[in-house]
């Protein structure tokens, strides 16, 4: 088995691919944050780095990468590149599958967003060989995670989407669960990479 995937794990782990995925995140995150300007306008300052998640997330994942280009490991970068693209590439998915719920119609760049999205925790599974972060990095990473969920949910810098804003209270409760949920996949990663280790 292990041999069977190692021409796709030699594929995506080449510098080349590696580079391309780059440039992609890159793009992405500059779009992304180009997507909060509206919300970025009118959020307190000491709330703005909490408000633009996505971007955050893909921004974490631009590091790892060029970590990794450069033969080395931001642990703590990887564990939360981990947690948060599989955490907000799952909530978009299903915050615009929602809105799609109540208006019949999200046009392309609703599609465009949830296909994205869908792809940022694809791809954070993808290389979940890459990571070397430890059980350290991930408590960090936990903490800022379900920190960010409180400035969101209980200090109101969610993102904006307006027609589910009657739904607030039940998306907090979702992302709190979707939150633990990824950590508990950091933790899988960080436990299964240490089982091999001892093998």
């Amino acid at each position: 088995m292990k041999s069977f995937f190692a021409p796709a794990w030699y594929a995506l782990t080449h510098r080349s691919f590696l580079t391309l995925i780059l440039i992609i995140n890159f793009f992405g995150t500059l779009y992304g944050y180009y997507w909060y300007k509206g919300q970025l306008s009118v959020t307190e300052p000491h709330f703005l780095i909490f408000v633009p998640d996505s971007p955050t997330a893909s921004l974490f994942f631009c590091i790892a990468i060029v970590g990794w280009l450069f033969g080395k490991n931001f642990k703590l970068i990887e564990a939360l590149a981990v947690i948060t693209l599989v955490k907000y590439g799952l909530w978009a998915v299903v915050m615009n599958l929602l809105t799609l719920a109540e208006t019949g119609n999200i046009g392309s760049t609703g599609w465009m967003l949830v296909a994205s999205h869908f792809l940022m925790a694809v791809e954070a599974i993808l290389y979940m060989g890459k990571y070397r972060f430890s059980h350290i990095h991930i408590i960090i990473a936990a903490i800022w995670t379900l920190h960010n969920d409180v400035i969101d949910y209980v200090y109101g810098q969610m993102p904006t989407y307006r027609v589910l804003d009657l739904y607030a209270s039940h998306i907090g409760y979702f992302t709190f669960w979707l939150s633990i949920s990824c950590i508990f996949i950091a933790y899988l990663i960080y436990n299964k990479r240490e089982y091999l280790h001892k093998l």
